[in-house]
């Protein structure tokens, strides 16, 4: 997920990022316009919902209408959103430096949030 950005950003919603083929700004592949189309080399995840809750700091697997469709792309709750309970793969939470999520640049409200000039993943650790 390094330099991968942010192309969706919802205010009061959520920020959604995780496009490793259109949305890694290293990439030749990098094009902002596709970001949120692409995905990993890897198969689809079937689904997995569960009971977790879409607190905020909440990182659930991004999908298309399709449940068992979910890859690369992810998004992070701003706040509760219980709409999305057992409707999404919930995988994790932020444990800290969520004041650094609710810093990320937001999105285009009339557009689906798509942002023009996004903040972006300098490095990710998973623990």
């Amino acid at each position: 997920y390094d330099n991968v950005v942010f192309h969706r950003v919802i205010d009061g919603f959520m920020a959604q990022t995780g496009d490793v083929k259109f949305g890694n700004s290293n990439s030749n592949d990098f094009d902002l316009r596709r970001a949120g189309m692409g995905g990993s080399d890897l198969p689809d995840l079937n689904q997995e919902f569960s009971s977790l809750p879409h607190d905020r700091g909440t990182l659930s697997m991004a999908r298309s209408s399709d449940p068992n469709s979910a890859n690369s792309q992810f998004f992070i709750c701003f706040k509760p959103a219980p709409f999305l309970d057992r409707q999404y793969t919930v995988f994790g939470k932020v444990v800290e430096g969520m004041e650094y999520v609710d810093k990320i640049k937001r999105g285009d409200e009339n557009n689906n949030g798509a942002v023009s000039d996004p903040d972006k993943i300098i490095s990710f650790k998973s623990l």
